[in-house]
């Protein structure tokens, strides 16, 4: 499981060090925080399936069973960012670049369970 979080976190940084970074820049260009998720949410999602199946959770199931389940798995993702952007930052008035970065993390650890046991649930065969 050690091994299975590891690569997760690989697949994980590589995908969102680049996202969060566009979404400094295109926020600070006064595109709303919310408006830069909603339009780069699906961009990263689609870019970590491969790594996360293949890499993270090994996963040797039915594609259209697991894609299924990933677009379920990310809108509940998405839906936890939008909300921590909206209640954290919108009406607690914490800045959002904070809110997002920390957003990243904690929809990371929904997604991780929801990965591990909703969409990739077979176990990788023992190394």
């Amino acid at each position: 499981m050690l091994r299975q979080i590891v690569r997760y976190g690989v697949v994980g940084v590589l995908n969102n060090l680049l996202g969060f970074l566009i979404y400094l820049l295109v926020t600070w260009l006064w595109l709303d925080p919310k408006v830069a998720v909603t339009l780069m949410y699906p961009i990263g999602a689609v870019t970590a399936y491969f790594g996360h199946a293949k890499y993270s959770f090994a996963y040797s199931g039915h594609t259209s069973h697991g894609l299924f389940r990933y677009a379920i798995a990310h809108m509940v993702g998405y839906g936890a960012n939008i909300g921590m952007l909206y209640v954290l930052s919108d009406r607690l008035g914490y800045p959002h670049q904070l809110v997002q970065a920390l957003a990243i993390v904690a929809v990371a650890g929904i997604l991780y369970l929801l990965f591990r046991y909703f969409v990739f649930p077979n176990r990788p065969a023992a190394s």
